[in-house]
């Protein structure tokens, strides 16, 4: 499994890519192999500033629905369109095209509280 060394993760298998003070947000390859195939996801908090661990959106699998939370406080100011036609994306390339929202962080020192890929590992077992 796959667990890039430049990411922060969360307790809750989201991943989180830093780029000033706006971060890229999407699941871990570990949560979307434990979700099984991606058939939806649903974002309708554009534009919305939320807190920390507040849901943002939902991801719906063929066994599941799981709820996303939002793993530092801000602005979403970004949903990855292409998702309402490609859901899959998320399964095939969840680093990359797979991404889900970004957000204009509020509160930058949130970040320190974040897992390294080295303590994710350790979370997940692997």
């Amino acid at each position: 499994m796959n667990f890039p060394e430049n990411l922060k993760y969360t307790k809750d298998h989201e991943w989180v890519s830093v780029d000033g003070d706006v971060v890229t947000v999407g699941i871990t390859e570990f949560a979307q192999k434990e979700l099984g195939d991606i058939v939806y996801v649903e974002v309708e908090t554009l534009d919305q500033t939320l807190d920390k661990d507040e849901v943002f959106g939902t991801v719906e699998a063929v066994k599941t629905v799981s709820d996303l939370f939002l793993p530092v406080s801000g602005e979403i100011i970004e949903f990855n369109d292409s998702l309402e036609s490609e859901p899959e994306k998320v399964n095939s390339d969840p680093y990359g095209d797979g991404w889900m929202v970004k957000i204009k962080i509020s509160d930058a020192s949130q970040l320190d509280q974040l897992l390294d890929s080295n303590a994710y590992k350790v979370l997940v077992g692997a």
